[in-house]
């Protein structure tokens, strides 16, 4: 029986961390990629994984390499590659440049694993999932961002330390955008059923919600860089998914065109996860406050890929 084969773009944290998850998981053979200036970054990375093998039990076949040609036959591609955004550099300035690394990548590629499911983390999220989309030609449900399953664990674990429950009763929902631009859903969020309005004072959901929001940033104030661990959770989660053919529902970064009057952008909802990649669009029903915050959150959403489109216009068509 073949094995499932993960490629990872970018062999920093965060790329490094999906290869760990995907390996400890045994989801499939996993290969590591960077730039030649970084291949042996990647190389070393994925020999040390290597050998946790025998300790941690999982067999896959780990590749650490700057050479394309190494991820063909990939079923699942995870983006990662880009630079953090840097002291003094704007937002337009840090689009442009990752652009044009995304870019890069996606024509690689469409070239090399032209079957894959492409799986987005690099940041403007919003804007990288459209690159990505563009530059491959690949259709939309083959094309993914993470940012909702990881902001979904943020509020998760901040309302399960709230109340002082496990971790894995708490169920909740959020859509729209990464960071500021999410809206939460109160109303859809419960532990083991039980609304979560009934455990907790609404005063301590929205202070969930608003820590949430700023998860990243709070662990970039603390560290120095940015979060790699729980990123790279969701990005794997989602791989998982669609490797199994698990039919979950997750929140991320897909394309929608009637669902929820979108209009044909990347904007973060719940979907269906599974062999053919994004295999539904989940809609829910946002009343008042929710419907207002999802139309502004659609809105910076278009901003940023109107950027995109006119730095970079052979990507507009």
């Amino acid at each position: 029986m073949r094995r499932a084969k993960i490629s990872v773009i970018g062999a920093g944290n965060v790329g490094a961390t999906c290869a760990h998850w995907a390996a400890a998981k045994e989801l499939g053979d996993v290969v590591l990629l960077d730039i030649p200036d970084k291949v042996g970054v990647a190389q070393g990375k994925a020999i040390d994984l290597a050998c946790c093998g025998p300790i941690e039990r999982f067999d896959a076949q780990i590749t650490g390499t700057s050479d394309y040609k190494d991820i063909a036959g990939s079923d699942v591609v995870i983006v990662t590659a880009g630079l953090p955004r840097k002291p003094g550099m704007s937002r337009d300035d840090l689009i442009q440049t990752n652009v044009k690394i995304v870019k890069s990548v996606s024509e690689q590629i469409r070239e090399y694993a032209p079957e894959s499911v492409v799986i987005v983390v690099s940041n403007p999220l919003d804007a990288m999932v459209y690159t990505a989309w563009k530059a491959t030609g690949f259709p939309t449900n083959r094309i993914l961002g993470q940012a909702g399953a990881l902001d979904v664990a943020r509020f998760r674990t901040f309302l399960a330390w709230e109340i002082g429950c496990s971790i894995e009763d708490v169920t909740a929902l959020l859509l729209g955008g990464h960071g500021d631009d999410m809206v939460p859903l109160v109303r859809y969020t419960s532990v083991h059923g039980i609304p979560v309005s009934q455990l907790l004072p609404m005063e301590k959901i929205t202070a969930c919600v608003e820590r949430a929001k700023v998860g990243g940033g709070e662990v970039v104030k603390l560290m120095g860089t940015s979060a790699y661990y729980a990123p790279a959770s969701g990005s794997v989660q989602m791989a998982e998914a669609i490797i199994k053919d698990k039919k979950r529902i997750i929140p991320c970064a897909a394309y929608c065109e009637k669902e929820y009057g979108i209009g044909g952008y990347f904007v973060g909802v719940p979907c269906v996860l599974g062999s053919g990649g994004m295999e539904k669009v989940i809609e829910v029903d946002l009343q008042g406050e929710e419907k207002t915050l999802m139309d502004e959150s659609i809105s910076h959403v278009k901003d940023l890929v109107r950027v995109v489109t006119e730095m970079f216009p052979e990507l507009a068509s």
